[in-house]
């Protein structure tokens, strides 16, 4: 997961275990923080923080726009919606466990409305690292590789 998107998977069974590999991981849902999706030139006027210019040529002065508070509050609200999406789906899919793979920050973000799930009887496991621009089966592997879902096996012929 990153601070712009954020994927849902489920580890799936496959129908015919003789023809196919499996289990496989199959992407759920998707959901995109759009604030984090539009180019700072979009929503400030100067593409830096902290420069500006006196009237008439005069020199440079140092202030604060806010950015970094925007960009935290931006974030934290998304991994809220994260984190009640992960609820929803976990609760409808009957999900014992749950794993959480983001980037530090995001995890770190994350894990202070990550109780919500655990009082729902949801077992998270984390994964300090963003996985969103890898395929499903690229995920599977990596995840398999680390111990946090079983391999892929090949078909049983």
């Amino acid at each position: 997961m990153s601070e712009a998107e954020a994927k849902f998977y489920c580890l799936e069974p496959v129908q015919y275990p003789e023809l196919e590999s499996g289990p496989k991981l199959c992407e759920m849902a998707k959901i995109l923080n759009p604030e984090k999706r539009i180019p700072d030139r979009e929503i400030y006027t100067d593409s830096k923080t902290g420069r500006g210019r006196a009237p008439g040529k005069g020199p440079a002065h140092g202030y604060d726009d806010h950015r970094e508070k925007r960009d935290e509050e931006s974030s934290k609200k998304f991994s809220r919606t994260v984190v009640e999406k992960v609820k929803d789906l976990a609760l409808r899919r009957d999900a014992k466990i749950v794993i959480i793979a983001a980037q530090p920050k995001m995890l770190g973000m994350l894990r202070q409305d990550i109780h919500i799930l655990r009082r729902e009887g949801i077992n998270i496991q984390e994964h300090t690292k963003d996985l969103t621009k890898l395929s499903p089966r690229e995920i599977h592997e990596h995840l398999a590789r680390e111990g946090l879902v079983p391999p892929l096996r090949k078909p049983s012929r």
